[in-house]
């Protein structure tokens, strides 16, 4: 069974995005994640449900809406 808490490392590399990416999406989107102590421990189909719900690229900043999104 793998239903263990992953690090802000483990999640990053998971997903493929830096992990102040994590920190970003954490406090300003909504990931879903907890704070144990001074760390942030996330499970890893809570991230994959909230990242196919599409809440990562919600009002993202770094979207440029010009170009499109399949290029």
């Amino acid at each position: 069974m793998d239903d263990r808490w992953l690090s802000v490392d483990e999640i990053a590399g998971h997903l493929g995005v830096a992990k102040d990416t994590i920190y970003t999406w954490v406090t300003s989107k909504g990931m879903p994640g907890h704070k144990v102590g001074r760390f942030w421990k996330f499970k890893k189909k809570d991230v994959d449900a909230w990242v196919r719900a599409g809440a990562a690229a919600a009002g993202s900043d770094d979207l440029d809406d010009t170009k499109p999104r399949d290029a």
